[in-house]
Formats: C-alpha cells, structure tokens, sequence
C-alpha cells in the first residue's frame, strides 16, 4: 500500500481552494485548509459589499471537495526544517508538502492620515466596516475614492449609483490596464452616475484629513467618508518564517512556484512571486496558479518534474455599477486590445465572471483536475529579457 502524504493548504481563498480540490486526484494525499473563516470570500464582489447589493459569503461545502479537511484557524509559523506549522489556537500540524496560499489584504496606507482617516474594502470585515460608515453618514455626505484600478472604479460606480456624491482619485490614469478606448467608454459611464473623475499627475493623494483630501496639485477636497482601494498587502507570515520574499513580503518561489528556500512548499495566488515576477493579480490568476501548485506537489510525489508554469491573461473585467461594465480583451502578454465590450453586455459578463470564478472552484471540487487555463503567455520572453538574455524563438500566435 502506497504511503499517505499530508499536504497543508494555508489559506482558503481562490488559489488555496483550487490547490486543495485538485490535490484529491490522489486517493493517497490528505489535504488541511487552513483559513481563518468558516466561510469563502468571493472577493470580486467586496465593492458590493460596500454598496449593500452582495454579502460576499459562499458556504465551503458548496466549493470544497468532501476529503479536504477544513481548519478554522490562524498559522502564526512555518517551521520547514520541521515540517510543521503552528496555529494561533496553539495546536501544531506536520506536513509532506505545503501549499502558501495566503492571499492578500489591506495595504500599509503610508500617506499621513490615511490609516486613521481612510476605509480599506480589501476584506470582508473592512468592506463591512465601510458599508457601516457609509449607513451612518448623511445621504449627501461627500465621498472620495482613492484609487483607479478596477476596486477603486467598481466601488465608485456602486455608490454612485446608491445616489452618493462620489469622487474618485485616480493618482494617475482611470484604469491603466484599460485600452484608451475602454478608458474612454468608463469615465463616460462615470460622469453618467455623477462620478468626479480626476485624474493626471497632480491627483496623487497626499494627506487624508478628518474630512478632506489633499492632493499633490494643492488641492482640498471635502470629503466626510474616504474610501481606500490604492495598493495591496500581503500577510508577513513567510519572512516570519524565514522564508524568502520579495520586497512585498511575496513568497519567492521558482517558475513551478516552488519555493527558493525548500522543495516541500509551494505558494499561489497574490502571495506568491515567482522569480520575483509576480503575475498581475486576480481571481483568474489565483485560481490558475493554485491548479498549478496542485500539480507541482502531485509530480513530486509521482517522482516526476514539475512542469514551468504557462499561463496567458485572455481579458480583463471591470464593473460601473449594476447595469454597465468594461469586457476588455487583451494579447496573451498581458496587454490591453482595442476590442472591448461595453454597456449591459459588459455588465452580464462582469458578472459571469464573477460567478464563475466560484463555479471553477466546485467543478475542480466534483473532479479534481478539471480546470485549464489558456496557455501561451509571454513570460518566457519577460524572463530572458530581465536576464539580458535573447528571447527564445516562438511561432506567432493564430
């Protein structure tokens, strides 16, 4: 009879609940999520949270495979040369392999004022309190949203649409990711809701007042609930460890997304910088990675090579409220095309990704190896380029 190998899954978000149902490929892997929730946070829907049209709570026996061991629990170490992590109930669990999937949360919000004054929506408690705030403030209280990316445009879009006077911060452009001609059709669909976009290099936000925001220009904005969607943290459990991390705190694993430090853990998902080139960071990307991870524990134990891993970004989604959005697709290195859709179409493929970055999850749960992903992306190109080195030769694209 073959030897049973326990595997720890230290997080139980996207990536760490695709890595622990496609580890059930094997009759002979045990598998322990560990999360601090009884529940799974469909982030993509955190900016409903705040605008009170989602609760961002789905059960983990609607995701999780039957044979994974669920922990509600906290790992306040990993010991490698053990093999073990602590939890902060003061229990220990040993592992064969560990899966690092810690995710992401609020940043360390550095502008003076901010970290009293400004609301994170990074997590659910945080999407929470701001929905609490949001309650208590006069329905014509001033809003200011720090931050353009997608939380920051779809978090603006869901207030606004509440009937709230909203103005965003971009600190640079509307949705840099976004083709131009995207970047257009949002910020129309923006000033449509009664959204203040102001954007450029004068809209760094500088300070964070009781009830203003102050911007490199010199200027004060009024703002009686200030909202924070610029940057990202990541828990700091690895270099507590003694793990070997990016400048971030990220996990630094090779292209397996095995970590530098020790063959026995691998890491996916937003806590994890593979060569210290992270991928962009999205559910698409956590779900994709964790199969990945998966996969690389599962060669190991089969005594095989893990694979590199290869993975291209089809599209981007971005939602302006309940009932317009931005589909942009993009080339397989990552970067915006022209082609987009927009308006209610957009809005219904906003929320089919959104849906189906849950139904991935329990598919990969009802047969385990399931998932794929679209392959072909740039990253050996990126790679050789950083090295000083000659692309490799690839065929082009169909």
């Amino acid at each position: 009879m073959a030897e049973n190998t326990d595997v720890v899954v230290i997080g139980g978000g996207y990536a760490g609940v695709m890595a622990a149902n496609r580890l059930m490929l094997r009759d002979d892997v045990t598998v322990t999520l560990i999360n601090p929730r009884p529940v799974f946070i469909p982030r993509l829907r955190l900016h409903q949270v705040v605008g009170a049209t989602h609760d961002a709570v789905v059960d983990y026996r609607e995701i999780l495979a039957e044979r994974v061991r669920l922990v509600v629990d906290d790992v306040t170490r990993i010991d490698p040369a053990g093999h073990g992590v602590t939890l902060s109930s003061g229990g220990t669990l040993g592992y064969g392999h560990l899966v690092y999937t810690v995710g992401s949360g609020s940043p360390v919000m550095r502008v003076p004022g901010a970290e009293e004054f400004a609301h994170p929506v990074a997590t659910l408690e945080a999407a929470r309190r701001l929905r609490s705030v949001l309650d208590a403030a006069s329905p014509a209280a001033p809003v200011t949203v720090v931050g353009a990316g997608p939380t920051g445009i779809e978090t603006a879009a869901e207030l606004a649409e509440r009937g709230r006077r909203v103005t965003l911060v971009c600190g640079g452009v509307l949705g840099p990711y976004l083709h131009p001609r995207a970047r257009r059709t949002a910020a129309r669909r923006l000033a449509g809701l009664g959204v203040t976009v102001l954007d450029g290099p004068g809209t760094k936000t500088t300070a964070v007042t009781r009830d203003t925001v102050r911007l490199a220009d010199g200027r004060e904005l009024p703002s009686e609930v200030t909202v924070w969607t610029a940057g990202f943290g990541v828990p700091d459990l690895a270099a507590r460890s003694g793990l070997s991390t990016d400048a971030m705190g990220r996990l630094l694993t090779d292209e397996t997304l095995t970590s530098v430090d020790d063959e026995r853990i691998v890491a996916a998902g937003d806590a994890a910088a593979p060569s210290d080139l992270p991928f962009r960071m999205s559910a698409y990307a956590a779900g994709c990675l964790g199969a990945h991870a998966a996969d690389t524990v599962l060669d190991r134990i089969a005594g095989k090579r893990p694979a590199p891993i290869d993975l291209s970004f089809p599209a981007m989604c971005v939602g302006l409220g309940r009932r317009a959005g931005v589909f942009q697709f993009a080339h397989k290195d990552d970067t915006a095309m022209r082609l987009y859709i927009g308006g209610r179409t957009g809005a219904k493929l906003k929320e089919l990704s959104c849906r189906f970055s849950v139904k991935h999850l329990a598919d990969e749960a009802r047969k385990p190896g399931s998932h794929s992903w679209p392959k072909g992306g740039n990253r050996r190109e990126l790679l050789a380029a950083r090295r000083g080195e000659a692309a490799p030769t690839t065929e082009p694209a169909a």
